[in-house]
């Protein structure tokens, strides 16, 4: 099976949705940014802070490198790398790209609680979300299936993106 690549907003279940895939499909799984705090010692918010948004998505390209498999792998981007053109080059029509489709009023439910959300810090709002989504949509558009996530739970979502694959 050829690799699945999921990318879309924070928010949109790229990770939770990526692990259960893995397990139904018995490959797997890779988070990039759990990958990279790792690699780091650093949280993505402190990466942030500490060494700013550039450094991040070099780190994000770099790593992506790394885990990189041609099979039977699930990776989970962050909502942001797909925005990195080295990123896109490296993956386009090479794997199964699922853009996990979120409306704001969704991700704004999922994340209002969490912290750790660098682009969001002290202005976690729908219009905010709104303009994230305009600016990476046409992006998130190159993938190779689009899943909408509204009102569906995991395992619709991951039946969907079986359905797209297989």
């Amino acid at each position: 099976m050829e690799t699945i690549i999921l990318t879309g907003m924070m928010g949109a279940g790229k990770t939770t949705a990526g692990r259960m895939l893995a397990q139904k499909l018995l490959c797997s799984f890779s988070d990039l940014d759990e990958c990279i705090e790792k690699n780091e010692q650093k949280s993505v918010s402190e990466i942030f802070e500490t060494l700013g948004e550039s450094y991040f998505r070099n780190c994000e390209y770099e790593t992506l490198k790394q885990i990189f498999k041609p099979e039977n792998t699930i990776i989970s981007l962050g909502g942001g790398a797909f925005e990195n053109k080295k990123i896109q080059n490296m993956l386009l029509n090479k794997t199964n790209i699922i853009y996990l489709q979120t409306s704001p009023q969704s991700i704004i439910e999922r994340i209002k609680n969490d912290q750790t959300r660098p682009l969001l810090k002290n202005n976690m709002t729908i219009e905010k979300i709104s303009e994230l989504i305009n600016i990476r949509e046409k992006n998130y558009k190159l993938a190779t299936y689009t899943v909408i996530t509204d009102n569906k739970n995991t395992d619709e979502i991951v039946s969907e993106i079986i359905k797209c694959v297989c």
